[in-house]
Protein backbone atom coordinates (compact mmCIF):
# COMPACT_ATOMS: atom_id res chain seq x y z
CA UNK A 1 0.00 0.00 0.00
CA UNK A 2 2.81 2.42 0.77
CA UNK A 3 4.29 1.72 -2.66
CA UNK A 4 1.10 3.04 -4.27
CA UNK A 5 1.33 6.21 -2.18
CA UNK A 6 4.99 6.59 -3.10
CA UNK A 7 4.11 6.17 -6.78
CA UNK A 8 1.29 8.70 -6.50
CA UNK A 9 3.64 11.18 -4.82
CA UNK A 10 6.33 10.58 -7.44
CA UNK A 11 3.85 11.16 -10.27
CA UNK A 12 2.64 14.36 -8.64
CA UNK A 13 6.17 15.67 -8.01
CA UNK A 14 7.36 14.62 -11.45
CA UNK A 15 4.71 16.73 -13.14
CA UNK A 16 4.13 19.56 -10.65
CA UNK A 17 7.73 20.73 -10.30
CA UNK A 18 8.42 21.25 -14.04
CA UNK A 19 5.00 22.86 -14.44
CA UNK A 20 5.74 25.27 -11.59
CA UNK A 21 9.06 26.16 -13.25
CA UNK A 22 7.25 26.90 -16.51
CA UNK A 23 4.68 28.90 -14.55
CA UNK A 24 7.41 31.07 -13.03
CA UNK A 25 8.95 31.60 -16.48
CA UNK A 26 5.49 32.51 -17.82
CA UNK A 27 5.02 35.08 -15.04
CA UNK A 28 8.35 36.70 -15.93
CA UNK A 29 7.58 36.68 -19.66
CA UNK A 30 4.06 37.96 -18.98
CA UNK A 31 5.50 40.81 -16.92
CA UNK A 32 7.92 41.71 -19.70
CA UNK A 33 5.30 41.51 -22.45
CA UNK A 34 2.22 42.91 -20.75
CA UNK A 35 3.44 44.38 -17.44
CA UNK A 36 1.55 43.58 -14.23
CA UNK A 37 -1.59 42.38 -16.01
CA UNK A 38 0.48 39.87 -17.97
CA UNK A 39 2.21 38.61 -14.85
CA UNK A 40 -1.13 38.27 -13.09
CA UNK A 41 -2.65 36.40 -16.05
CA UNK A 42 0.31 34.00 -16.17
CA UNK A 43 0.19 33.43 -12.42
CA UNK A 44 -3.55 32.79 -12.53
CA UNK A 45 -3.20 30.39 -15.49
CA UNK A 46 -0.32 28.41 -13.98
CA UNK A 47 -2.10 28.18 -10.63
CA UNK A 48 -5.24 26.94 -12.32
CA UNK A 49 -3.40 24.17 -14.19
CA UNK A 50 -1.38 23.05 -11.17
CA UNK A 51 -4.48 23.10 -8.97
CA UNK A 52 -6.68 21.21 -11.44
CA UNK A 53 -4.17 18.51 -12.25
CA UNK A 54 -3.01 18.07 -8.64
CA UNK A 55 -6.54 17.58 -7.38
CA UNK A 56 -7.25 15.09 -10.15
CA UNK A 57 -4.08 13.12 -9.43
CA UNK A 58 -4.82 13.01 -5.71
CA UNK A 59 -8.47 12.00 -6.13
CA UNK A 60 -7.77 9.30 -8.73
CA UNK A 61 -4.78 8.02 -6.74
CA UNK A 62 -6.90 7.72 -3.63
CA UNK A 63 -9.79 6.08 -5.49
CA UNK A 64 -7.46 3.57 -7.17
CA UNK A 65 -6.84 1.98 -3.78
CA UNK A 66 -10.48 0.87 -3.78
CA UNK A 67 -10.96 -0.70 -7.20
CA UNK A 68 -10.43 -0.06 -10.88
CA UNK A 69 -14.08 0.96 -11.17
CA UNK A 70 -13.67 3.54 -8.42
CA UNK A 71 -10.58 4.94 -10.12
CA UNK A 72 -12.37 5.25 -13.46
CA UNK A 73 -15.38 6.90 -11.84
CA UNK A 74 -13.11 9.34 -10.00
CA UNK A 75 -11.24 10.16 -13.20
CA UNK A 76 -14.46 10.81 -15.10
CA UNK A 77 -15.93 12.85 -12.26
CA UNK A 78 -12.85 15.05 -11.85
CA UNK A 79 -12.66 15.55 -15.63
CA UNK A 80 -16.32 16.61 -15.74
CA UNK A 81 -15.90 18.98 -12.81
CA UNK A 82 -12.78 20.53 -14.38
CA UNK A 83 -14.61 21.14 -17.67
CA UNK A 84 -17.56 22.74 -15.86
CA UNK A 85 -15.32 24.94 -13.71
CA UNK A 86 -13.23 25.96 -16.72
CA UNK A 87 -16.40 26.83 -18.66
CA UNK A 88 -17.58 28.89 -15.69
CA UNK A 89 -14.25 30.73 -15.53
CA UNK A 90 -14.33 31.47 -19.25
CA UNK A 91 -17.81 32.93 -18.93
CA UNK A 92 -16.95 34.86 -15.77
CA UNK A 93 -13.72 36.33 -17.14
CA UNK A 94 -14.65 36.88 -20.79
CA UNK A 95 -14.57 40.66 -20.35
CA UNK A 96 -11.90 40.80 -17.65
CA UNK A 97 -9.55 43.74 -17.84
CA UNK A 98 -7.63 43.21 -14.59
CA UNK A 99 -5.35 40.58 -16.18
CA UNK A 100 -4.09 39.81 -19.67
CA UNK A 101 -6.33 37.08 -21.07
CA UNK A 102 -3.94 36.19 -23.91
CA UNK A 103 -1.07 35.55 -21.49
CA UNK A 104 -3.53 33.65 -19.29
CA UNK A 105 -4.58 31.37 -22.16
CA UNK A 106 -1.05 30.78 -23.45
CA UNK A 107 0.15 29.95 -19.95
CA UNK A 108 -2.66 27.42 -19.53
CA UNK A 109 -1.70 25.73 -22.80
CA UNK A 110 2.03 25.69 -21.99
CA UNK A 111 1.55 24.41 -18.44
CA UNK A 112 -0.93 21.75 -19.56
CA UNK A 113 1.50 20.43 -22.17
CA UNK A 114 4.39 20.41 -19.68
CA UNK A 115 2.29 18.66 -17.00
CA UNK A 116 1.14 15.99 -19.45
CA UNK A 117 4.60 15.33 -20.88
CA UNK A 118 6.26 15.07 -17.49
CA UNK A 119 3.46 12.95 -16.02
CA UNK A 120 3.84 10.47 -18.88
CA UNK A 121 7.64 10.59 -18.53
CA UNK A 122 7.46 9.95 -14.76
CA UNK A 123 4.91 7.16 -15.20
CA UNK A 124 7.23 5.46 -17.70
CA UNK A 125 10.10 5.56 -15.20
CA UNK A 126 8.12 4.11 -12.29
CA UNK A 127 8.00 0.40 -11.67
CA UNK A 128 4.25 0.23 -11.21
CA UNK A 129 2.50 -3.10 -10.89
CA UNK A 130 -0.34 -3.39 -13.37
CA UNK A 131 -1.73 -6.55 -11.81
CA UNK A 132 -1.65 -6.91 -8.05
CA UNK A 133 -1.56 -10.64 -7.24
CA UNK A 134 -2.41 -9.94 -3.58
CA UNK A 135 -5.72 -8.26 -4.38
CA UNK A 136 -8.79 -10.17 -3.38
CA UNK A 137 -11.37 -8.35 -5.50
CA UNK A 138 -11.49 -9.46 -9.10
CA UNK A 139 -13.50 -8.25 -12.05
Amino acid sequence: MSTMRENDAALLRGAAIPTAVVGVIAVVVGALVASGKGALGAFFGASLVIGFFSVSALVVGRASRGSAYAAMNAALLTYTVKILVLFGLIVAFKDATWFDTKVFGLTIVACTVVWTVFEVRTFGKLKMVYVDPDRTDRF
